[in-house]
């Protein structure tokens, strides 16, 4: 049997460990921009920001989250789910251009029997897709190889989100 190293998770079981109980997605829209890198954040608009899903399914996995706390569409008013869709729009935009991408899988997981990992914030999905980007790892191995670092992906990412 071969092995496959995968040390960045452990900065998936350090953040689950240091949970304090709150909603990491508030805590990052009321974190300072100046945070922002560390925090992956690219874009905050009125009421809704894009950032990098630190544990994606692929590179260039983006969130489009509200500001608001709500793990209900319909808690959110009709700005808040425009902003949403204006800002995943951009953001496929953005990430077709900038890492090339064949295509897209979007939307929202919503309640834990949909997949949700943080169910009382919703959120949506934008994964970019390549053609051939599937592979045996995900079906016989429960690992998913991801070919760059997020930090690498951000700065591919973040310029274009600053022209917005």
């Amino acid at each position: 049997m071969k092995t496959l190293f995968a040390p960045w998770r452990i900065h998936f079981i350090e953040d689950l460990r240091e949970r304090t109980g709150g909603c990491v997605f508030c805590e990052v829209a009321a974190a300072s921009p100046d945070l922002d890198e560390k925090n992956l954040v690219l874009y905050r608009g009125e009421t809704a920001y894009v950032v990098m899903n630190k544990y994606p399914y692929i590179s260039g996995h983006l969130l489009v989250i509200p500001c608001k706390h709500s793990g209900s569409l319909s808690d959110l008013s009709d700005e808040e789910r425009s902003e949403i869709m204006k800002l995943s729009a951009l953001s496929i935009d953005i990430i077709s251009e900038a890492l090339e991408a064949d295509g897209f899988n979007c939307g929202f997981n919503l309640g834990r029997a949909a997949g949700a990992g943080i169910v009382d914030h919703v959120h949506l999905h934008v994964v970019p897709r390549w053609v051939g980007d599937n592979n045996f790892l995900p079906v016989l191995g429960d690992t998913r190889s991801i070919p760059e670092y997020l930090e690498r992906t951000y700065q591919k990412l973040v310029g274009s989100f600053k022209k917005i």
